[in-house]
């Protein structure tokens, strides 16, 4: 990972072209210099792509004669596997000197299990101790077996392990300088001592370089040996016996757990739904998720060009219908491309679509919570199983990566599974104060007809969020999504009418915002406005329901998420390798068109000119281009107009600032605009204050950490907010201080 900054294992292929571009002259002097090279291995998400690193590089015709070698850890449930696959690439590489394959434990036990928990993935590890010494010792004997094709070296302070190598070796005849036993210099070295005693060939080794980069190398092999169950400690600390020591582990080798297969959510019990827990996002390190998705996008991309576009039509009652008007979507990447045609409704549409919310929401209003609730699993159920198709859709009609695509549909799930239990919470009520004589009870019931008007940057989730929300609490729903997703949009509609929503409780109304939009927020017979949008939208929406209309029996109610123009704040003392990447990701990812984006940086000065240094490098890296690409990082805009507005502030940070970083190449086949990073501009200025909505990050300096959240603070608006810092009292502060719906520590704002 110090080799490449595409550490994504989406962006495996860039990976590989720029880390053996900077390996090669590396290998070059090893081999001058008679040197030996080894690859060390670092996270699980590194793990295939270094072991391809290898072996291409080491299968160049110059480096035949290097001598090189890799890690394997055993501690990893394919670890075998990818053994088995390393000897047979050495049985059948041209190579005149054998690789060597240094057998090890693992030193990232906790993270691997940790991000795999977090993420609700199988756990890449084993779990218990005893499954990571009997796979080292199967390792062991798989190595040995493979003696003349693979040098063996075994990287252990455990005496058992030792030993095992060791006796496993006699057996088989290989001598006690035909592999290699290594050992960290300064740690046991009692140890050490004794195996050189005896003989074996060992190999003290030692960090070299940099003291703050070498402390976290130091830190992870004192966790290591110092863990309840490492030798070190058991030995030296504890002074167990060495019976004990030298006990076998206590699994078998037959029995020991796979990896299994990426997580995939069993359908919602809808009798029991038991705890929410969230949709697992794709875990992209592995090769066959990365195949299924690709996959994926080759089958929407194949619908698309047999054209022209896919066919949207509204539905109404249950029902499609035609519209004498039409919209067409078009691929951001490539404006030539058509997505989908749609139905553009208007007033008449509107109209037939209130006339059936008006009759089918009484009966919907007395259908049992548990009744609605069980209609959102079933359509979260129906979103899961075409999770794919429905998120490779998104890469063409909203311009979204992979990752992006993915993690939307994700939600969407969510919003399903979430809204589903919290609505069987509220139907049951709750404790309500019963003085003598009264018996008193709190129930919750829809209010009528809600209009969804939703966006078009999170085209599935924030529908599903707002939609849902509104049926599950016994409301009639018209749907009207944004113009340049309504093909994304409509397979919410097919989810719900798969999980047997009854017909006339939903109707899809894709159509022109300032025309069917506008009439049904005035409409009289509209009791509840959901809207995700711009805020001189949204502030237009509250106005026009606040006017009082004749007819109208109720009083509207708006729930509205608007702009933002957040700041992500970094202080002195932050960590610059975890700091860097949460806010190129913040500020870049889906170019920028997020309300929760990082638009500002506010940067403490003591820290700045290194951290602007590494910043303008990480972004010069940024792959911009299609997102049917895997490796495709940084998409387009997602319109014309977006396109015309975001170069205009570019153009505008070139008059009033100084433009650190602007990526001049990009595709010219649609709407594109690359990442741009500009300071020296007043915290006054439009480029600090408007809401941009594009991939353009405005940096402003601070002298202080206290000014740095004033400075924060000083905006219109207050949607999210990010603090970097490793001082507890400064992040206490933030939290305390900054005004802002959501404040992340340490992580993305978004």
């Amino acid at each position: 990972t110090a080799l490449t900054s595409f550490h994504d294992p989406l962006s495996r292929e860039e990976a590989l072209v720029s880390a053996k571009a900077r390996l090669r002259p590396i290998l070059r002097r090893a081999l001058d210099a008679g040197a030996h090279i080894h690859f060390d291995m670092e996270q699980y998400d590194a793990k295939d792509v270094t072991l391809q690193l290898f072996r291409d590089l080491v299968n160049e015709e110059e480096f035949a004669e290097l001598s090189a070698g890799v890690v394997i850890q055993a501690y990893l449930k394919d670890s075998r596997d990818d053994l088995a696959d390393l000897i047979a690439f050495a049985s059948s590489a041209q190579r005149r000197t054998p690789i060597t394959v240094r057998l090890v434990k693992g030193a990232y036990w906790d993270s691997e299990t940790v991000m795999a928990r977090a993420e609700d993935w199988p756990v890449p590890v084993y779990e218990d101790i005893d499954e990571t010494e009997a796979n080292y010792e199967r390792c062991v004997r798989l190595l040995h077996d493979n003696h003349g094709r693979v040098r063996a070296a075994f990287g252990t302070h455990n005496l058992r392990s030792l030993a095992y190598a060791a006796v496993v070796a006699r057996e088989l005849g290989i001598p006690d300088h035909g592999y290699e036993l290594q050992m960290l210099y300064g740690m046991a070295p009692a140890l050490q001592a004794a195996v050189r005693r005896l003989g074996f060939r060992l190999r003290v080794y030692a960090p070299v370089g940099e003291l703050v980069p070498g402390m976290a190398y130091l830190v992870r092999r004192l966790l290591e040996n110092t863990s309840n169950e490492s030798f070190v400690r058991r030995r030296l600390k504890e002074g167990q016996e060495l019976d004990a020591l030298l006990r076998a582990p206590g699994v078998s080798e037959v029995g020991l757990p796979d990896l299994g297969p990426p997580a995939r959510r069993p359908a919602t019990d809808l009798g029991r739904p038991g705890p929410y827990r969230h949709e697992p996002i794709a875990e992209w390190r592995r090769v066959g998720v990365r195949a299924a998705f690709g996959a994926a996008v080759a089958r929407v991309e194949a619908r698309i060009k047999a054209g022209p576009g896919l066919d949207v039509a509204a539905v109404i009652d249950g029902h499609p219908v035609g519209t004498p008007a039409r919209m067409v979507s078009v691929d951001p990447s490539d404006s030539a491309t058509e997505v989908a045609s749609s139905a553009s409704c208007g007033r008449a549409e509107a109209d037939a679509a209130l006339d059936v919310a008006r009759r089918a929401w009484p009966s919907w209003a007395r259908t049992p919570v548990a009744e609605r609730a069980a209609v959102l699993f079933r359509a979260a159920e129906w979103m899961r199983l075409r999770k794919e198709e429905l998120s490779a859709l998104q890469v063409f009609e909203a311009g979204k990566p992979w990752k992006e695509a993915d993690a939307d549909v994700c939600e969407a799930i969510d919003f399903c599974e979430y809204y589903g239990r919290q609505a069987l919470r509220l139907g049951a009520g709750g404790a309500v104060e019963s003085p003598p004589g009264e018996a008193n009870r709190l129930s919750y019931r829809g209010r009528g007809v809600a209009a969804v008007i939703a966006p078009w940057n999170f085209p599935m989730a924030i529908p599903t969020g707002m939609v849902t929300a509104a049926l599950v609490t016994g409301n009639a729903v018209l749907f009207k999504p944004a113009e340049q997703t309504p093909a994304v949009a409509a397979g919410l509609v097919s989810a719900l009418q798969a999980a047997g929503l009854p017909e006339g409780v939903l109707s899809f109304l894709p159509g022109v915002g300032e025309e069917v939009g506008a009439y049904l927020v005035e409409h009289p017979d509209v009791s509840v406005i959901a809207f995700t949008g711009s805020r001189a939208v949204g502030l237009g929406i509250v106005e026009a329901a606040g006017v009082h209309r004749r007819s109208q029996r109720h009083v509207k109610r708006v729930i509205a998420e608007m702009g933002g123009k957040n700041a992500i704040v970094v202080d002195g003392d932050a960590d610059l390798d975890q700091a860097v990447p949460a806010i190129v990701y913040s500020a870049f990812g889906y170019a920028g068109q997020k309300c929760s984006a990082c638009s500002r940086l506010i940067v403490v000065d003591s820290i700045a000119e290194e951290l602007l240094r590494r910043l303008v490098g990480a972004t010069r890296s940024l792959r911009v281009g299609h997102p049917r690409e895997m490796g495709t990082q940084v998409g387009p805009v997602i319109d014309a107009d977006a396109q015309k507005r975001v170069r205009s502030y570019v153009e505008l940070a070139e008059r009033e600032g100084s433009v650190l970083f602007h990526q001049d190449e990009v595709p010219s086949t649609g709407f594109f605009v690359g990442p741009t990073i500009v300071t020296d501009v007043s915290p006054r200025s439009a480029l600090a204050t408007k809401e941009i909505f594009g991939p353009v990050l405005t940096v402003l300096r601070a002298s202080s950490f206290d000014e740095a959240l004033a400075l924060a603070n000083d905006t219109e608006y207050a949607l999210t907010a990010g603090v970097l810092s490793r001082s507890p009292a400064h992040i206490d502060q933030a939290g305390a201080e900054l005004r802002a719906g959501n404040v992340y520590v340490n992580r993305t704002i978004t």
